[in-house]
């Protein structure tokens, strides 16, 4: 245990992180439900996250709203909520420019991360991803010209270069070759590549996101689930063999969103207000969205509506909040006071789902062929807002103390495997 090194603090978006004594490892299980961890330790396919979850720390914690990938992933590495780091969706709408916008690079962080801060004061930090769109804001501050740690994805793993990840593409790809993208290899090598860093790297603190590819296809018990979680038990196994501290969280969990017959339920906001308003008085984004359009066909449980004309959106909020599969329509200023969000990037009406519904724009609108005849299952409503937090190590009383005091959130992972754990 380096006893000096964990003498380093960082201040990061009002917390103070210390600098990890020995190897620490958080990953982010995209789409871990904890159902399936309940599915498979009932069932005994995984021994080190069961072991992990007897002897450290396991409770459940709640994401970060909307339960999509990047607001949380975002939320994780910030130790911070949406109103923070700025960040509450894969897709918005642009009030100045009128246009809808995806990230693709870290444009819209306005925060700093514990891995930037941690890196900076010396730290042997890196990231690794499993989708690209998401290694650019999670390596601002960290890798890049000048900057010390390292950063890339399973995607796009074969063109990492010094300058721009801090390692090349045959030090990122290792043995393997760069995974299909709708595959759970591509989380496999997420976390082959983690315990490469670790291993030939020295890395000290590595945080590691997963693809939900398979929980997106696949319910607890299925045969390719129970493959993948099995997979993923052995990593953890190799992780806790090589001496790290692990921690586990998930962006979301996931919900079956289809009617008896296989079909998708959805709800098309966008054709409703048209009938009911009249057509181009509003704007209906789905935030999930973004190109693994495999995924869910950029359909979830949360969207935001906007106002085009400027009339009062007290009408539109009033009317949604009436539609059979709506749990709640709120304003703006509604649902960032209640889920700590930007207003920059909120709409005029924000509209969250029932459990086993997913929201839409209009009919034709949706690639629902490329679900290619799977039941519908995604996440963005309250009902995948509870995830599995687990820590490989005990707690110390004081943080003991602090998970029974309060709710526990996904973005209090650092904060509790760098300060609260017995022998970080």
């Amino acid at each position: 245990m380096n006893a000096a090194r964990s003498n380093v603090q960082v201040e990061v978006n009002g917390r103070s992180y210390r600098a990890p004594g020995r190897p620490v490892v958080v990953i982010c299980y995209d789409g871990c439900d904890p159902a399936y961890l309940a599915d498979a330790a009932i069932r005994g396919l995984t021994p080190a996250l069961s072991a992990m979850m007897a002897e450290g720390f396991y409770s459940s914690a709640l994401s970060a709203m909307p339960s999509f990938t990047n607001p949380n992933n975002v939320s994780i590495v910030c130790g911070a909520p949406p109103r923070v780091h700025g960040v509450s969706g894969n897709y918005w709408f642009d009030r100045d420019t009128g246009k809808e916008v995806m990230m693709t690079d870290a444009g819209p962080l306005r925060a700093p991360t514990i891995l930037a801060r941690l890196a900076a004061a010396g730290v042997k930090v890196a990231a690794v991803t499993a989708k690209d769109k998401l290694r650019k804001v999670l390596a601002a501050g960290l890798a890049g010209p000048g900057l010390p740690g390292l950063a890339f994805s399973a995607e796009r793993a074969d063109t990492c270069t010094v300058g721009e990840h801090g390692l090349d593409a045959a030090e990122a790809l290792g043995p393997a070759k760069v995974p299909d993208q709708y595959s759970p290899e591509l989380s496999l090598f997420v976390l082959d590549a983690g315990l490469r860093l670790l291993g030939q790297r020295g890395s000290e603190l590595v945080y590691l996101s997963l693809s939900d590819f398979v929980q997106h296809a696949h319910a607890p018990g299925a045969a390719a689930s129970d493959d993948f979680i099995r997979a993923v038990d052995a990593r953890m196994a190799a992780f806790l063999a090589a001496g790290a501290i692990v921690g586990v969280v998930a962006d979301h969990g996931m919900t079956d969103l289809s009617l008896h017959d296989g079909s998708p339920n959805i709800l098309y906001l966008g054709d409703l207000l048209d009938q009911r308003f009249g057509a181009g008085r509003f704007k209906v984004i789905c935030p999930i969205t973004d190109p693994f359009v495999r995924h869910h066909g950029a359909l979830g449980g949360f969207v935001r509506v906007h106002v085009l004309d400027g009339s009062d959106p007290a009408p539109l909020r009033d009317f949604v909040a009436g539609l059979p599969g709506v749990h709640l329509a709120l304003t703006r200023d509604e649902a960032c006071a209640r889920f700590d969000l930007p207003p920059e990037r909120e709409g005029d009406v924000t509209v969250v789902a029932e459990k086993g519904v997913a929201l839409g724009t209009r009919q034709g609108e949706h690639r629902l062929d490329e679900l290619a005849g799977a039941r519908l299952r995604s996440h963005g409503s309250l009902a995948e807002r509870p995830v599995p937090f687990v820590l490989s190590q005990p707690l110390n009383p004081d943080y003991r103390a602090r998970a029974r005091a309060a709710p526990l959130y996904n973005y209090d992972i650092f904060d509790f495997a760098l300060n609260g754990t017995e022998t970080a």
